[in-house]
C-alpha cells in the first residue's frame, strides 16, 4: 500500500470509445465524464475483509467508515441526469486532464441500464471520494451508465447473508465463507461473461474457483486477493528471523506473551494448515476440511496457543499499533498493516511461512431477485476493469484482480508487493472458504465440521 509519500496521478486522455458507445446507446445511456483525480491527496488504507467479531469470520475493513446510503425496498429509481456539460469527446481526441477509465461496457447492458443499483459492500469497496477525494470510482460509474450507486455497508459476512435473503439487493461484495452459503441457498446465480467484458482479463488464478463457481459455471466477479502474513519484530528476532507458524504455536521463542491472533473462527483454518503441516498422521489435506478428530486436534492447538497470545484482534488498526508500540512481538497480520506500521517507524518484517498461508478473495455477485440486474452487471463489470480495479486495489491494500491493473496504480510497486501477477505466490495459499459438512477435500466416507460449529467453538475457546 503506497505511504503519505505517493501520490495517485491518473489524468490521462478519455477513453474515446465510451463516448461512442454512449453516444450510440441514446439519451439513456451517459456520455464520457471528465473527472480527473486529483493528484495531491495520499492513498488512505482500509483493511481486507473479515474485521469483524468472534461471532462472524469476516469483517469490513475500517468499520469506522462513515455509513453509506441504502436505498429501501421497491425504491423507484432515480431520474437518468445527464453527464456534465461538454464531457463528450469526438472519437480520436484528446481532452485535457481528463481520465482514461481504460473500459467499454457492453452496449446492450449499458442501454438497458434501469437507473439505479443497490449494493451490499464491505466498507472500502465502493469509495465515492468522501473518504479521499484521490479515491472515487462510484462518481466516474455513475457519470459513465447513469446507474445511482446505493450502498448498504454489510459489518459481518452473516450479515450480509441475511441482508441479500430480504431481496432488496442486487449484489453483494461477498467473501469466501459466504459466497458458498449464497449459492447453495439460491440467493445468487450464475453469471453471463460475455455480459462482462473485464472478466478476460482477470487473473486465472482467481477464476472458478470452489467459492466462486459450481460446476464449471461462474457465479461471480473477482474483486481482489490478499495472503495471511507472519509478521515479527526485527529487533525482538534479531539472531533468527521466524520462517514458521510454529512461532505463533510453540513456546520457547521472544514472543511469548507478546503474539498477535486474528480474532475470528476462520482462525482454525491456521491452526489446521500449521497440524497439516507438523503432524501429517492426522490426515489434514485443506484446512477448511476437518472431520471431528481433526477439528479437535486444532481446537486443542489454539487452546494451547492463549498462553503465548498477548492479542486477540479484529480490526487492522488496533494490530498496527501494538505493532508499533511494540507490544506485539509476532503474529498473523496482512501485508497493508505491516506497510503501514513500518511507515510509521515499526521495527517488523512479514514473510509467508514455509507452511503455506490461509488468505481471501471476494467476489461480486448477483442477487438471484436482482431488480437493477443491469446496472449491477455494469458494475460487476466496472469494479474489475483496469482503471477501477487498479484504485480499490490501492486504497484497500490488496492485489487487484485485473491483469491489466497493475500498469496503472500510482505506486509503480504494488502489484509486486502484493505479488498481483506471481501465481507461484499463491499456490501454497489457502483462500477462506466455507466448512461444511460435506467435506471440501472430497472425502465421502466422513463428514467434516461444518461452519456453524467452527462457530460455537471459538466463542467457547475466546469466552
Amino acid at each position: 500500500m503506497t505511504t503519505s509519500s505517493k501520490r495517485a496521478r491518473w489524468g490521462v486522455a478519455l477513453l474515446s470509445s465510451l463516448a461512442l458507445v454512449a453516444a450510440a446507446c441514446g439519451s439513456d445511456a451517459k456520455s464520457a465524464a471528465t473527472t480527473a483525480v486529483p493528484a495531491t491527496a495520499a492513498p488512505t488504507t482500509a483493511a481486507p475483509a473479515d474485521t469483524q467479531a468472534p461471532a462472524d469470520t469476516q469483517a469490513p475493513a475500517g468499520t469506522e467508515a462513515p455509513a453509506e446510503t441504502e436505498a429501501p425496498a421497491g425504491t423507484e429509481a432515480p431520474a437518468a441526469t445527464d453527464a456534465p456539460a461538454g464531457t463528450d469527446a469526438p472519437a480520436g481526441t484528446e481532452v485535457p486532464g481528463a481520465t482514461d477509465y481504460h473500459w467499454t461496457p457492453d452496449a446492450g447492458v449499458l442501454a438497458g441500464a434501469e437507473g439505479q443499483v443497490n449494493l451490499i459492500a464491505w466498507a472500502g469497496y465502493v469509495e465515492d471520494g468522501s473518504n479521499d477525494a484521490a479515491y472515487d470510482w462510484v462518481t466516474p460509474f455513475q457519470d459513465l451508465t447513469g446507474c445511482k450507486v446505493n450502498t448498504k455497508l454489510g459489518n459481518t459476512s452473516d450479515e450480509m447473508v441475511q441482508l441479500m435473503q430480504s431481496g432488496e439487493y442486487d449484489g453483494v461484495s461477498a467473501s469466501g465463507d459466504a459466497t458458498n452459503r449464497l449459492i447453495v441457498g439460491g440467493d445468487v446465480v450464475a453469471i453471463d461473461t460475455a455480459k462482462l467484458p473485464s472478466y478476460a482479463d482477470v487473473f486465472d488464478g482467481l477464476k472458478l474457483k470452489p467459492w466462486n463457481s459450481v460446476d464449471g459455471k461462474p457465479f461471480g466477479m473477482p474483486h481482489g486477493r490478499g495472503a495471511n502474513l507472519l509478521v515479527y519484530n526485527t529487533e525482538a528476532f534479531a539472531e533468527s528471523a521466524p520462517d514458521s507458524w510454529g512461532v505463533l504455536f510453540t513456546s520457547g521463542n521472544p514472543s511469548d506473551g507478546a503474539v498477535s491472533v486474528y480474532d475470528s473462527p476462520i482462525y482454525i483454518a491456521d491452526a489446521a494448515l500449521y497440524l497439516m503441516a507438523t503432524q501429517p498422521d492426522l490426515g489434514i489435506t485443506n484446512p477448511y476440511a476437518l472431520d471431528q478428530a481433526q477439528f479437535d486436534a486444532a481446537i486443542a492447538l489454539l487452546d494451547q496457543q492463549k498462553a503465548l497470545v498477548g492479542q486477540y484482534w479484529g480490526v487492522y488498526t488496533d494490530q498496527q499499533a501494538a505493532l508499533e508500540g511494540g507490544t506485539v512481538l509476532a503474529g498473523t497480520t496482512w501485508q497493508v498493516i505491516v506497510n503501514l506500521a513500518k511507515a510509521n517507524g515499526a521495527t517488523i518484517d512479514a514473510v509467508k511461512p514455509v507452511e503455506g498461508a490461509t488468505g481471501w478473495s471476494d467476489t461480486w455477485m448477483i442477487a438471484a431477485k436482482a431488480a437493477n440486474p443491469n446496472c449491477m452487471y455494469l458494475w460487476m463489470d466496472w469494479i474489475a476493469s483496469p482503471w477501477a480495479n487498479a484504485m480499490v486495489a490501492e486504497w484497500f491494500g490488496e492485489a487487484p484482480a485485473n491483469s491489466k491493473s497493475c500498469g496503472l496504480t500510482s505506486d509503480p510497486e504494488h502489484c509486486a508487493t502484493y505479488h498481483a501477477d506471481d501465481e507461484a505466490f499463491w499456490t501454497d495459499v489457502w483462500y477462506w472458504q466455507t466448512a461444511t459438512e460435506e467435506c471440501v477435500d472430497g472425502r465421502t466416507d466422513t463428514k467434516c465440521v461444518p461452519y456453524t460449529e467452527w462457530v460455537n467453538a471459538w466463542n467457547k475457546l475466546r469466552a
